[in-house]
């Protein structure tokens, strides 16, 4: 150790501390503002931060946004922290489309403009432009955040306007929108078809893409982000007699997929993406009618294999994969009104 240069011990202890203490450390002297502001410094101290431990819950109701650590032995929620909002809005109506690395995308529900936001620096940055690129409508388009082979955090924001699909990427890097080929089957414009917001795993944007009516075409399609070549693969084959809704994960980097089908009873089976195919990992008996039971979201995962699973309304659950107590899906009535996300606490900044 007495070996090591001073800067490169400095540099490894820093990488390691919360980002709210690097926030504060920028201010100890000009030689560690330097240090602290470089994107090495950045991309390790991310690397080191996207652990179970640093997860956090957003929530947003009508009057509040709060963050709340999460304790992962009780599923529950310590203590909250109010967040106030650093961009205009209106009634907190502000609606989170995607997260990475403690980056959310987020539109604001009035304007239909789409931000950059990190939650934990308060930094954001608008996406909207003049000649309307960064806007969003809800129920036509998608939105996906990701980081490509260069270290670039960009935005893929697909857009169905009266039949018309046009796909735009936005880059963190030279701030600006710029549209992309996408060559797929013309019904995919169609309303009928519900897109997912992407996930990201693997170097490749996943959406899927669901008929929404009993029998229709389900697919999932894919989204190379250094070639950004589109292609489309195969739903995992669960039965078509039913609604079906296919909710993606990213865990450590291999892709899973908990597919739901059903209608006066869901089953509910768990898929992971093995080339263009799927293999099922696993089933649960079928659930019987529970209101909203089926409308949840895979955020996360806990480090020791079990999975974080809130629902849109704001509950927090766990799946055990060893028990598959899948009646956990159930949500409860008081989180009604909220929105969230979880993420983890960072430095990453939405702007170079």
């Amino acid at each position: 150790m007495a070996d090591l240069p001073t800067h490169t011990i400095v540099f490894e202890i820093l990488t390691r501390l919360p980002a709210m203490d690097v926030g504060r450390s920028k201010s100890v002297c000009k030689q560690w503002y330097a240090l602290l502001s470089t994107q090495d410094f950045v991309k390790i101290h991310c690397s080191r931060s996207v652990v179970s431990s640093n997860q956090r819950v957003l929530l947003i109701d009508d009057l509040t946004c709060s963050v709340r650590p999460i304790i992962s032995n009780n599923n529950d929620y310590g203590p909250s922290s109010t967040v106030t909002f650093p961009f205009h809005h209106q009634n907190n109506d502000v609606s989170i489309l995607s997260h990475l690395n403690g980056l959310l995308c987020v539109c604001l529900n009035h304007t239909y403009e789409l931000l950059l936001w990190n939650p934990t620096t308060t930094a954001f940055k608008r996406l909207s432009t003049p000649d309307s690129h960064g806007f969003y409508i809800n129920n036509l388009d998608a939105i996906g955040l990701y980081v490509d082979a260069d270290d670039d955090y960009k935005v893929l924001h697909i857009k169905r306007r009266s039949g018309v699909l046009g796909v735009y990427v936005y880059s963190r890097e030279v701030d600006s929108w710029r549209n992309i080929p996408f060559i797929t089957r013309q019904e995919y414009l169609s309303p009928h078809f519900n897109w997912s917001a992407g996930t990201f795993c693997g170097g490749t944007l996943y959406f899927t893409v669901c008929e929404c009516w009993i029998g229709g075409t389900n697919v999932v399609i894919c989204f190379d982000v250094n070639s950004e070549q589109f292609k489309e693969i195969s739903f995992p084959p669960v039965p078509s007699n039913g609604m079906v809704q296919g909710v993606l994960v990213n865990v450590k980097n291999v892709l899973h997929m908990f597919a739901s089908t059903g209608m006066f009873e869901m089953t509910i089976d768990l898929w992971t993406l093995q080339g263009d195919y799927w293999i099922k990992v696993l089933s649960c008996p079928p659930i019987p009618p529970i209101s909203l039971s089926l409308w949840c979201d895979i955020t996360h995962y806990v480090t020791n294999g079990n999975w974080f699973v809130m629902t849109k309304l704001g509950k927090l659950f766990t799946i055990e994969m060893d028990m598959k107590p899948f009646e956990c899906f159930y949500p409860v009535s008081w989180f009604r009104g909220f929105k969230g996300a979880v993420f983890v606490q960072t430095i990453v900044s939405p702007s170079i």
